[in-house]
């Protein structure tokens, strides 16, 4: 899921200095899961705003608010409460907020929320980044444990000189990426065909922006 922490009102106002009239839109997955897009967090950011002299002319909390079609029919209900409004808020991630800025080519849209990572949940609101989105997988390389993001130097061939005791010379809370590999490998009884593995060079180019894919295509193999 995409984590997100809302901004600093102090900012929000501030991009909405000139407008009076303001449509809040959020997003019933990840935001809300993050306690930063949910039904609750609108009418807090309603009522603060109405503190400040400003309307909301409406809101609504989209279903997925990276799905831009799904997201374009479910507003249809609310074009009159949207042209009514002097710019949108979005309560979501940066996709979910330029899903509203193509739907909107025609008003301003500010987000709400700084997007931090991709992330599990292992808590209640308690998220973990898990996965850089590299484009080239190699978590069957190496346990299922990613190194490319667990490691803060992306480390792709073994630990370097500041692991210590298994942890991090980043900080001592930080477990070493490449022990953890080592003993989940050992755990699962495949640590002598890890330590016979020599991973090729990471093609860095798979990771180039913007991304597109097209999951509709298929493509025979030569």
């Amino acid at each position: 899921m995409i984590i997100t922490k809302k901004r600093d009102m102090d900012a929000i106002l501030d991009n909405i200095r000139n407008y009076r009239h303001v449509f809040l839109l959020g997003c019933s997955e990840c935001a809300t899961l993050c306690a930063t897009g949910g039904a609750e967090q609108l009418e807090e950011m309603k009522t603060l705003l109405t503190a400040q002299g400003k309307e909301v002319t409406g809101m609504f909390v989209a279903k997925t608010g990276c799905q831009v079609l799904g997201t374009k029919v479910e507003l249809r209900q609310h074009a009159e409460a949207i042209n009514a409004a002097d710019c949108i808020l979005a309560m979501a991630c940066g996709a979910g907020t330029q899903t509203a800025v193509e739907l909107f080519e025609d008003k301003p849209v500010y987000t709400v929320n700084d997007t931090l990572f991709l992330g599990n949940m292992t808590r209640l609101q308690q998220f973990h980044e898990r996965c850089s989105q590299c484009g080239e997988c190699i978590l069957d390389k190496t346990g299922g444990i990613c190194p490319v993001t667990a490691c803060p130097k992306g480390i792709l061939v073994g630990p370097c000189g500041g692991c210590k005791d298994g942890k991090c010379e980043v900080s001592p809370d930080v477990p070493c990426a490449w022990v953890k590999i080592y003993e989940r490998m050992k755990r699962i009884d495949q640590l002598q065909e890890f330590c016979n593995t020599i991973l090729p060079p990471k093609d860095w180019s798979k990771n180039t922006k913007p991304r597109i894919r097209n999951a509709k295509e298929t493509k025979e193999s030569p």
